[in-house]
């Protein structure tokens, strides 16, 4: 986004997949906390406002009297930026319970019905209507934001992505240049028709020398998604599951972080393909589209 132009205005939403892909609290916060930053060191002249979206989880959470925990870290970010939130979720839970409208008829899904962007779009420029109300003339300057202290020392604000193409390959891996697949099931943008380095192989293993306090990789987790095992500095061997509750049908792209807390030096990352596999999958499948570090 930031490579496309000089961003005035943003629009963050990540309550419903942080919550629904399982991301921890401190990786909610870390995330939050890095985008922020990352966008206000490339504009420092940035608004920002945060939005949480509903879900019948959040209405669930509402209704038993308490505020959903990735909302409550969003929060937590928004508060120690001074950036405005727009709450969606409990707007929508509140006018539920008034009989304004149903979530089954109306709203339908938490990715929303035209009905439910409708509600969306007007609490939007209600909030944009009130906040822009004052007349600006070509004599008022826009100031810069100063960034505070981080919350977390760890936050994902220096993050980028490593080409595919730096790893150092045993037998068993290849880069397809153009990546399609052919079991009939579902792609996503920029994860298909790009270049994958990819083994089914058990045993097959790599090796990736970053400098950074994170590392990752960005796969596309089909239907054959395997598991994979990885240590940092020839450390103590883990092992990661690649295989999601959507990939029977779709190969979803997903950040698998691997590692975090490291010193800001220079690493080894190995990586190999395990010979389990989660019970679902049909194989032992690793598709990496990128490595990504943070320091």
């Amino acid at each position: 986004m930031l490579s496309k132009a000089k961003i005035d205005l943003l629009f963050e939403e990540a309550a419903v997949n942080d919550s629904s892909n399982g991301r921890t609290a401190t990786e909610q916060i870390r995330a939050m906390e890095g985008i922020i930053r990352h966008a206000r060191m490339a504009n420092p002249e940035m608004d920002i406002i945060l939005m949480h979206f509903v879900d019948p989880d959040k209405i669930e959470s509402y209704n038993n009297g308490i505020e959903p925990e990735v909302i409550t870290n969003h929060n937590s970010v928004a508060e120690h930026y001074a950036i405005p939130t727009i709450n969606l979720a409990k707007e929508v839970t509140d006018r539920i319970n008034n009989d304004e409208f149903t979530w089954e008829d109306d709203f339908k899904n938490l990715h929303p019905s035209a009905f439910g962007q409708g509600i969306y779009a007007n609490s939007m420029i209600n909030f944009l209507s009130r906040s822009y109300s004052k007349d600006i003339d070509h004599h008022d300057e826009i100031s810069s934001y100063c960034l505070p202290e981080k919350l977390d020392h760890y936050s994902y604000d220096n993050g980028y992505f490593v080409n595919i193409a730096t790893a150092q390959l045993d037998n068993g891996w290849h880069i397809d240049s153009l990546w399609n697949p052919t079991d009939g099931t579902g792609t996503r943008i920029n994860y298909v028709d790009v270049p994958m380095l990819i083994s089914e192989t058990a045993g097959s293993r790599l090796q990736l020398i970053f400098t950074g306090t994170t590392v990752g990789v960005a796969v596309a987790a089909g239907k054959d998604a395997g598991h994979v095992e990885y240590r940092i500095d020839k450390k103590e061997w883990k092992k990661v599951n690649l295989f999601t509750k959507w990939s029977k049908s779709l190969h979803l792209p997903w950040y698998y972080t691997l590692a975090s807390e490291l010193s800001d030096n220079v690493h080894l990352l190995e990586l190999r393909i395990a010979q389990t596999k989660d019970e679902a999958s049909t194989g032992h499948a690793c598709r990496i589209r990128y490595f990504y570090v943070d320091n």
